[in-house]
């Protein structure tokens, strides 16, 4: 345990309370922009009273200050804290999430063509840092639970052949944990991946918190991962975008990965968002095991609530552990992270997503079969009690109405654990181009959804959330692609990516320049 202690934070308060003169950007000088008088259609929403305390603190680059891009103070001293307490060599703080750490490091690890070994159920932000690049993937499907149909990564074996197939490759990209919580301990991974001399690098968005409690997994970077992204306003009291890209070993060239970071990145970064970082990490080190126990207990609590009730509604049954896997690999969940469905198939995730709402719960995401609780620091019992309610009321409204079945839904069901099981049989992909020609290739059309069975796309189509790509551009489109879209698109899912919202129609390359794909 340690006292408080945030350089950025600091550095800001003082300059602050030194009630400067500012002849500089941003343009509301201290909140100071705010303070008049215009006329307001609600009293309560006067952007003053919300906004001053934070403008207080939100500078540009000054010498009281520091510069991300080049940190020599504050900012310096904040990330060299976070590598201690994280257990990296070093540490990057970011302003555009994780979002802007996997594009960075695709740009630092791939020259155009080169090739890279990358986890089929990625981000869509690792295929637009592959747009980038310009480089060629090479997609590893992911493990499948039989019964819950949710994807984790690929098997060792898997990476074990695709460097065999492809011993050019430059790195290996996996993605762990997944939204739902379900992960791997990475350490057979690495030690594979590290015999062909390349880095192995992880989008753990979603662990920024762990191994900061016994209850909680391990990050990877205890595996030995050579990069490992996190998203920190996921699981820890950060500003929204605000994120961390930790390094370790000498596989990954950080000069060039700076340039990349500055390149990717605002030259006009959030000092509230880089002091929200740095925050986290003092209340980790003041903390310690005490910073989680509440949350960690809230979701216990509920776990344990809704097992005892009688409600269709329950969590997920995981089973990652009945997946074919090396001896050496451990699975795990995170514990701050329920999954619930109506086990009656009465409501969709969507649906049930939505009765929530209505009584005041707001979940992180859903899908069209499950519903994604995070439970964050301070969960507190009257928000336990307040979900209770709602799961009972919404439970007794379905019994109540004898509503039957969504048969879409119930398709859906079967067909969202039959899609990704058959993908475990892929496998392997063949190289797939992400360059630049291809994205600026003119001989494009749109056609029907129901008539691109075995056209090649020419865009990426993106339920989000969780934003992982169901299409990229240059991928076969199968009739099981096309079930699937048009289900999640009446199911109420959201596209990103895709020219037409309603995913009536999809954008194909023309017949005769498909083989230049």
């Amino acid at each position: 345990m340690e006292p408080f202690f945030s350089p950025i934070l600091n550095a800001l308060i003082k300059h602050a309370q030194n009630r400067p003169a500012g002849f500089h950007v941003p343009g509301h000088r201290y909140g100071q922009a705010l303070q008049q008088d215009f006329q307001l259609k609600e009293p309560a929403a006067h952007p003053a009273v919300w906004f001053t305390s934070i403008m207080q603190l939100d500078v540009t680059e000054l010498s009281s200050t520091d510069d991300l891009h080049h940190p020599e103070a504050s900012i310096l001293e904040a990330q060299q804290l976070a590598a201690r307490t994280f257990g990296a060599e070093e540490t990057f703080f970011l302003v555009g999430g994780s979002t802007s750490a996997n594009i960075a490091l695709l740009l630092t690890l791939c020259e155009p063509g080169e090739k890279i070994i990358v986890q089929r159920n990625v981000h869509k932000s690792v295929i637009n840092g592959l747009k980038l690049s310009g480089a060629v993937a090479v997609f590893l499907s992911p493990q499948v639970g039989q019964r819950s149909g949710l994807a984790t990564i690929p098997t060792v074996e898997q990476v074990g052949d695709a460097l065999r197939l492809y011993p050019d490759a430059k790195a290996v990209l996996l993605s762990s944990p997944n939204y739902y919580g379900m992960g791997v301990r990475l350490k057979p991974y690495a030690e594979l991946v590290h015999k062909s001399g390349i880095p192995l690098v992880v989008d753990e968005a979603h662990g920024a918190h762990y191994g900061f409690h016994p209850d909680l997994p391990q990050s990877s970077l205890a595996d030995g991962v050579d990069a490992v992204v996190q998203s920190a306003h996921k699981t820890l009291p950060t500003l929204t975008m605000g994120a961390m890209l930790h390094v370790q070993g000498n596989r990954i060239d950080r000069e060039i990965l700076r340039q990349s970071l500055a390149m990717i990145q605002s030259s006009s970064p959030s000092f509230p968002i880089l002091a929200s970082i740095d925050i986290s990490r003092a209340m980790i080190d003041s903390l310690g095991n005490r910073m989680f126990e509440q949350s960690i207990a809230a979701a216990a609590s509920f776990r344990d609530w809704l097992r005892q009730q009688s409600t269709a509604i329950e969590e997920i049954e995981y089973d990652i552990m009945a997946m074919e896997t090396d001896e050496s690999t451990t699975h795990y969940t995170d514990p701050l992270r329920v999954v619930i469905y109506d086990s009656s198939s009465r409501l969709s995730g969507f649906e049930l997503q939505r009765r929530l709402e209505q009584y005041g719960c707001f979940a992180e995401m859903a899908d069209p079969r499950y519903v994604v609780l995070v439970f964050g620091i301070q969960a507190s019992l009257e928000d336990n009690e307040k979900l209770q309610h709602a799961i009972e009321v919404i439970n007794e409204e379905c019994q109540s109405s004898a509503k039957a079945s969504h048969k879409e839904d119930n398709a859906y069901a079967q067909m969202y654990i039959s899609e990704r099981t058959a993908t475990v049989t892929a496998g392997i992909s063949d190289p797939v181009s992400f360059s630049r020609e291809r994205f600026n290739n003119q001989h494009v059309e749109r056609i029907n959804l129901t008539e691109a069975q075995l056209r090649i796309s020419a865009e990426m189509v993106t339920p989000y959330p969780p934003g992982i790509a169901i299409l990229n551009p240059g991928e076969i489109i199968t009739s099981m692609n096309i079930e699937q879209i048009r289900l999640l698109s009446e199911a109420g899912a959201k596209f990103q990516g895709a020219a037409d919202p309603t995913m009536q129609t999809i954008a194909v390359y023309h017949k005769k320049d498909e083989n230049n794909v």
